[in-house]
């Protein structure tokens, strides 16, 4: 009866969540949101996110106008690739625009590659965006300027990491730092 209940008690411990990965981000693995998106690249190409499988993949909304957290965020991104040392080759930092109005495909061409040339930035018609952040539970809302065209936008500050099997698994918080999120690749890409 002992042994049974040994047993019985170490494959119940195997099963137990005791070797689970602790993360830096926010764990949303198994989260039923973030699944996918259809898009275009900054080069013209159509684009999923099964275009990337294989590789880990960190998602990031903003605009190009942004004065403050998308530059910080895309900074931050690209000195994690560099962290990551050659491992920085099996992340693919991707940047999807809510502002489709002003973020053409010639204004993305020249603003995502300054940060890294592997970086990626995705655009659509404002139908498309809306219906790509709402997949990702992103908000973003126009406020008005001084003028049509000089408006802001209040947006979602976190970056979204999917796994090597197009599964989303972390939320990263605006301004948490580089190297947790360096820590928390590495364990994705391991």
């Amino acid at each position: 009866m002992i042994a049974r209940w040994l047993v019985v008690t170490l494959l119940l411990a195997g099963c137990g969540g005791g070797g689970a990965q602790k993360f830096n981000g926010v764990d949303i693995t198994g989260a039923n949101y973030a699944r996918d998106f259809a898009l275009t690249d900054h080069t013209g190409a159509k684009r999923t996110l099964a275009d990337y499988r294989g590789k880990v993949v960190a998602i990031f909304f903003g605009f190009t106008q942004c004065p403050d957290v998308c530059p910080t965020t895309l900074s931050d991104l690209a000195q994690v690739k560099r962290r990551l040392g050659k491992d920085g080759e099996r992340l693919q930092v991707i940047f999807v625009t809510v502002d489709p109005e002003r973020d053409s495909q010639a204004v993305l061409e020249r603003y995502v590659p300054a940060f890294d040339p592997s970086f990626v930035a995705l655009y659509g018609s404002a139908e498309q965006t809306a219906a790509t952040a709402k997949e990702f539970k992103v908000f973003y809302q126009k406020v008005a300027g001084k003028t049509a065209t000089s408006y802001s936008i209040d947006h979602t500050a976190g970056t979204y990491v999917i796994d090597r099997e197009g599964r989303v698994r972390l939320f990263v918080k605006h301004g948490e730092g580089v190297e947790p999120i360096v820590a928390d690749l590495k364990r994705l890409l391991s």
